[in-house]
């Protein structure tokens, strides 16, 4: 299966040519179909966030940063969108309303390190199904810098079924910007699946309001 990028690129350039126009900014969506995988080992479930070139959305992903002391003073600095600190982690224990908004406004967590026991206390049960536990970062890190590499990250995982999908750009893209984010993808699935790109039985470009193209 070709996924050089002129051939990734049109398969971009048709999605968007069949794809019905609406009056927003439809997403670019990659649908992946692994062969030959086993889900019930460790090695066949596949759970990875991958820093893309390009941004995928037309705004970048808000990032909540979960610290305390200098850590969380940087991660304000830094603009993180949500900084918790630990007080703030205690008052919301029970707070299942509260928990379960934050858990879906923010698309990734970073979290200090020693306070991920108490994170997984209190926000776990609803952060783990939507598989954004936090990165645990050492009490020094430079958050400045991984706050910037997640406002480009993907997070790409299987759920019941041997198939990957996640969105690589928008419509107003261009298209060898959203092939990059695409090659991005396809080399850290390489990476992971026991035999590589062979594990790979087909891949599609799809706009959320559009039929999928197949990349061949």
């Amino acid at each position: 299966m070709p996924l050089d990028q002129k051939t990734i690129m049109n398969a971009i350039k048709e999605a968007k040519e069949k794809a019905k126009k609406r009056n927003f900014i439809q997403s670019v969506e990659l649908i992946i179909n692994l062969q030959d995988i086993d889900m019930k080992s460790p090695g066949g479930r596949i759970q990875e966030r991958v820093e893309l070139p390009y941004s995928s959305s037309e705004k970048p992903n808000k990032i909540c940063v979960i610290a305390s002391g200098e850590l969380a003073l940087n991660a304000k600095r830094a603009k993180a969108d949500l900084v918790i600190e630990r007080d703030d982690l205690k008052e919301l224990a029970g707070k299942k309303k509260e928990i379960r908004k934050i858990a879906n406004e923010y698309d990734f967590f970073i979290a200090e390190a020693p306070l991920m026991p108490l994170v997984g206390k209190t926000l776990g049960t609803a952060l783990g199904p939507r598989g954004k536990m936090p990165v645990p970062v050492p009490p020094r890190a430079d958050i400045a810098g991984l706050i910037e590499k997640h406002r480009k990250m993907v997070f790409i995982r299987m759920r019941n079924q041997p198939v990957i999908q996640c969105r690589v750009g928008t419509e107003s893209m261009n298209e060898e910007k959203i092939a990059e984010n695409v090659q991005v993808i396809l080399r850290v699935l390489e990476g992971k699946l026991k035999r590589g790109i062979k594990n790979i039985e087909s891949a599609y470009i799809k706009m959320s309001m559009g039929t999928p193209v197949k990349i061949t």
